[in-house]
């Protein structure tokens, strides 16, 4: 498989796991609803996401894209490192943005982030001792309350969503280069769709947490 189809398929598999942050997101703007009525509607909605087989085939296909993202991440890092000495003297890199030479670092933040993620709430909730709620499913929202009342957890996942605003302002971009979808006509609207689109997920996740930790 040569360097332009591991591209490709990086290109693919980030705007997928782009798709999933949407509907991420908007599942768990529950939390942001007052305490009794979040917990009903968040545990349900966990409820939900778990039991069906459809989203149950989903969630198989996001976990092959992460993995499938990041090991082709990492081979396009590697093999530039290996081909880039003839360019270590290059002027070219004063002209790109910090982030977009330092993807690699910004996507193995993210990389811990997930494992963290799906460690704090996936694996509890899938292999854990959750209580239940008056209406008999799994307690997921109190596990994410009290996790999230705790700071450093607050903080990591607040600069975990800084990461991850660099990474897709930089991922949108490149992923509409790869994939043949640019244009000069409309460069300036594909980059501030990008932007938009990072700062409306990006802070509205960092927002979830900060909004637990100082409500409750």
């Amino acid at each position: 498989m040569n360097t332009l189809t591991r591209k490709i398929i990086m290109c693919l598999t980030g705007l997928f796991l782009c798709f999933f942050l949407i509907i991420h997101f908007l599942g768990n703007l529950q939390l942001f609803l007052p305490a009794e009525e979040a917990q009903k509607s968040f545990n349900a909605y966990s409820r939900f996401l778990s039991g069906n087989p459809f989203i149950k085939i989903i969630s198989y296909g996001l976990y092959a894209c992460i993995i499938a993202h990041a090991l082709d991440a990492l081979y396009i890092t590697i093999q530039n490192k290996k081909s880039g000495g003839a360019f270590k003297h290059d002027k070219r890199d004063r002209a790109s943005k910090w982030y977009t030479r330092n993807m690699g670092i910004l996507g193995f933040v993210i990389l811990l982030f997930l494992v963290l993620h799906f460690q704090n709430f996936w694996y509890y909730y899938k292999f854990g001792s959750l209580s239940l709620d008056q209406s008999g499913n799994k307690d997921l929202y109190t596990l994410v309350v009290i996790s999230f009342q705790q700071w450093w957890i607050v903080l990591i996942y607040v600069l975990s969503m800084l990461a991850l605003f660099y990474h897709l302002v930089h991922g949108v971009h490149s992923a509409t280069r790869t994939l043949g979808l640019f244009h000069p006509k409309y460069v300036r609207w594909i980059q501030k769709t990008g932007v938009l689109y990072a700062v409306v997920i990006c802070l509205g996740f960092a927002l979830m947490p900060i909004y637990i930790y100082f409500t409750y």
